[in-house]
């Protein structure tokens, strides 16, 4: 019979007798690791950043007219309902806009943006300018940074709006800090002037694409919504009101649903690499019956053979998974600079616990792959262990 604590002695010789093979295993599992941590690490981060970006909109209602353009007679919100909507918003933000959609030319090169009308006594509090200075009047615009970055534009610059005869050459007065997927202006790729360039520039006086309310506090937005229907649509449909939470909640579901798939994916290596860790243990099962059947004889149970071989695939499970949690950082870091360029969102809490879960996975997949070889050598008959060439 052999003493506690044997059977761990026991089994970390074994895998020193056969280093070669036993590294060969954990190779296999690191490899499982890396991959399914690192797909983790990845879509932790692709919903993080989203979810970052999708929150700037979250605490935004929005409003549109509800009827569409028809010929010469443009659809839009008039001022009229805009004082009706503050009357209810109170002291939430609320700012109106005009928006469409022009053509801009910066020296051979077009393409179409975002146009922007705005109050511009409102802009400080919607966009932060990075160089140069607000509009006001008619005389330039802004443009997000972007659209400056992409033709090298700078405060003083000129940039032509429009098409053929309505073409206008107008001073970029200022650079605006991009927005990125805001409930309100978009500036990345947008050009923003005041209203009276808007109009001067578009018509539609008094008509406005839009309306945004930031809503300081999340459980006013039903009651301002049901407001603001009950206001303006009591006898015809005059807006259109939304806002975006279950917009919000159905793109993490769809981010995570994505997420699950991708480390599914990496969860076939772990998959192989059990299948590796099933065959080493039981190639060693078979190298060590007589040793079996001399432990047996000597009056060893059954339970701690069975626990000499769990340790053995516990070992590898834990070098395995310990060597492929440390290189995951790495290679989730490389993952998330590839495809996110930005690797701000790599050392996160999520980050840490998605690493931590990788390796639980790892280990537990060693130990279970470890079962049918301990529960076979524990069974064998003593008798035959010892007459086995």
């Amino acid at each position: 019979m052999i003493r506690p604590g044997m059977t761990f002695e026991l089994a970390k010789r074994n895998v020193r007798l056969h280093l070669f093979r036993s590294i060969l295993a954990a190779i296999g599992i690191i490899i499982g690791v890396v991959a399914i941590t690192s797909m983790g690490m990845l879509g932790g981060a692709l919903e993080q950043s989203v979810s970052d970006e999708l929150m700037n909109m979250g605490n935004s209602i929005i409003i549109t007219p509800a009827g569409p353009s028809t010929g010469e007679q443009k659809a839009g919100i008039e001022e009229k309902d805009i004082r009706q909507i503050k009357l209810i918003t109170g002291r939430h933000p609320t700012i109106a806009f005009y928006n469409t959609y022009d053509q801009i030319k910066v020296g051979d090169n077009r393409r179409y943006v975002s146009m922007y009308g705005v109050d511009p006594a409102e802009l400080p509090s919607i966009t932060t300018l990075v160089s140069g200075r607000y509009v006001s009047g008619t005389e330039g615009v802004m443009i997000g940074q972007s659209l400056a970055r992409q033709y090298n534009l700078k405060e003083g610059n000129f940039i032509t709006i429009g098409i053929g005869s309505r073409e206008q050459r107008l001073r970029v007065v200022g650079i605006l800090e991009n927005t990125g997927f805001s409930g309100g202006i978009q500036t990345d790729n947008a050009v923003i002037g005041s209203e009276r360039w808007y109009e001067s520039k578009y018509g539609g006086r008094g008509k406005y694409d839009q309306v945004v309310i930031t809503v300081e506090d999340l459980d006013e937005i039903d009651r301002i919504k049901d407001q603001i229907e009950a206001r303006l649509n009591r006898r015809e449909d005059v807006v259109n009101i939304m806002d975006f939470r279950a917009m919000i909640s159905s793109i993490q579901d769809a981010i995570g649903q994505i997420s699950l798939f991708v480390i599914a994916i990496g969860g076939i290596s772990l998959l192989v690499a059990a299948v590796s860790i099933l065959n080493v243990m039981l190639i060693s099962v078979n190298e060590r019956i007589k040793e079996i059947g001399i432990l047996r004889s000597i009056g060893t149970q059954k339970g701690d053979i069975s626990k000499m071989f769990l340790y053995e695939a516990t070992i590898l499970g834990l070098i395995g998974s310990i060597c492929g949690g440390v290189m995951s950082l790495i290679g989730g870091g490389l993952l998330i600079l590839l495809i996110m360029q930005d690797i701000k969102y790599l050392m996160t809490l999520n980050t840490v616990f998605t690493i931590i879960y990788g390796m639980c996975i790892g280990i537990a997949i060693c130990i279970a792959a470890g079962v049918y070889p301990a529960h076979r050598a524990a069974q064998m008959n003593p008798i035959d262990a010892l007459s086995n060439d």
